[in-house]
């Protein structure tokens, strides 16, 4: 698969709504994660991401405004163990506690589907990361309807052994703005991942359709240690 370039991939792509890049450092010594979001109504720009605990949730920037929490108020970053969850709804919590039973990443995301807003039925992304003794493995997900059709979900995983250093994958919901808005398509997209946590995550950010952007999460997690350092940036403030 060619290498693209995650700034053109954003910069190209006025809307590509929520997304997540994993991968690994140039120097192979950190696991990478971008969680980002966007919004074109009221409702959905009005967040903001906060810590919580070792992950992050989205709360409303004013509680006054929230007109509708079911689909926009979530936990996006959980921890289990060595594994770090980050998905772009609530299927979060489905994966960590049917994982914490002892279920795969598959299973707990059988299930699920694509969110329930029609016309657009946006899919439901998810990637998971497992570090441990030294070693780095992720998979990423999307489940969504079959061409729009919501009595099919078409469920995709995509898993990464062992990844090769200075490279990460990208998957988003949607292709571009539209009514209906519609989903990705193909498998995630290969991009760089640099050394440097803060280059990466003001990459991403400026990059981000300035209208549309909400907040971005980055994390970047020492592979020998487990130890990570996080950014958040929210456009309100």
């Amino acid at each position: 698969m060619k290498m693209l370039s995650l700034e053109q991939e954003l910069k190209g792509n006025a809307y590509p709504g929520r997304g997540i890049v994993i991968g690994k450092t140039k120097d192979g010594k950190k696991a990478a994660i971008a969680y980002f979001i966007m919004g074109r109504s009221e409702n959905s720009r009005n967040r903001v991401f906060v810590e919580d605990g070792e992950g992050i949730r989205t709360q409303a920037f004013d509680p006054s405004k929230l007109s509708d929490p079911s689909l926009i108020i979530y936990a996006p970053v959980r921890v289990l163990g060595n594994k770090t969850i980050v998905t772009n709804g609530d299927q979060t919590d489905t994966i960590y506690d049917l994982m914490d039973k002892q279920q795969t990443f598959e299973q707990a995301l059988r299930t699920r589907e694509f969110e329930p807003d029609a016309p657009n039925y946006t899919p439901r992304i998810s990637g998971i990361l497992h570090i441990e003794n030294g070693t780095y493995n992720y998979a990423m997900s999307i489940l969504k309807s079959s061409d729009g059709n919501p009595d099919a979900c078409d469920r995709f995983t995509f898993a990464y052994s062992n990844p090769v250093a200075g490279e990460g994958h990208f998957i988003h919901t949607y292709m571009g703005d539209g009514n209906p808005l519609p989903s990705f398509e193909g498998e995630p997209k290969r991009v760089e991942i640099p050394d440097d946590m803060e280059e990466f995550a003001n990459l991403v950010w400026t990059s981000l359709n300035e209208d549309n952007k909400v907040s971005l999460f980055i994390r970047y997690i020492d592979i020998q240690t487990g130890k990570y350092e996080t950014k958040i940036f929210n456009k309100n403030e």
